[in-house]
């Protein structure tokens, strides 16, 4: 199953389909991951509101990337909207990564200011994903979190 489940102590349990990250404005560079605050403000004039939700940026990054570029980079997505949109109550106090070798534990803030990284040289990440999971601040970049299937707020 190549999907990541949020769970638990949120208003909105959702299911992340890494899949179609691919054509969303929020993706960056894997290779500028670091370099750059994870979490980027969105300016208002970019955001189409639904309610109170808000629309993923979609389908400007194909006009700004060649098909080449995604075919041949990799590209992480910063974990922060999706958490917005599930709503984490104010009383959680832990999150459990639940992947394919057992579980990590973590607080709701590196939670907040992680990456998933969902594609390899413009490739899916089959073997040990759909993503991995990296700190914001890239402590364990050279030995991220693999095969994540839940993330599970406690």
């Amino acid at each position: 199953m190549l999907i990541v489940q949020i769970k638990g102590n949120v208003k909105y349990p959702i299911t992340l389909d890494p899949s179609v990250w691919i054509f969303d404005d929020r993706k960056i560079l894997f290779d500028n991951a670091f370099s750059q605050p994870a979490t980027e403000d969105i300016e208002l004039d970019e955001v189409e509101l639904t309610g109170n939700r808000i629309k993923p940026p979609v389908n400007k990054s194909i006009r700004k990337y060649n098909k080449k570029e995604l075919l041949s980079n990799s590209y992480a997505m910063p974990i922060h909207d999706f958490l917005l949109n599930a709503e984490i109550d104010n009383d959680a106090t832990e999150v459990i990564l639940e992947t394919d070798q057992g579980q990590e534990n973590i607080s709701i803030k590196q939670l907040m200011d992680s990456l998933l990284l969902f594609s390899i040289n413009g490739k899916q990440i089959k073997e040990q994903g759909p993503v991995h999971f990296y700190f914001g601040d890239g402590s364990n970049q050279d030995n991220p979190i693999k095969g994540i299937k839940k993330i599970h707020i406690k």
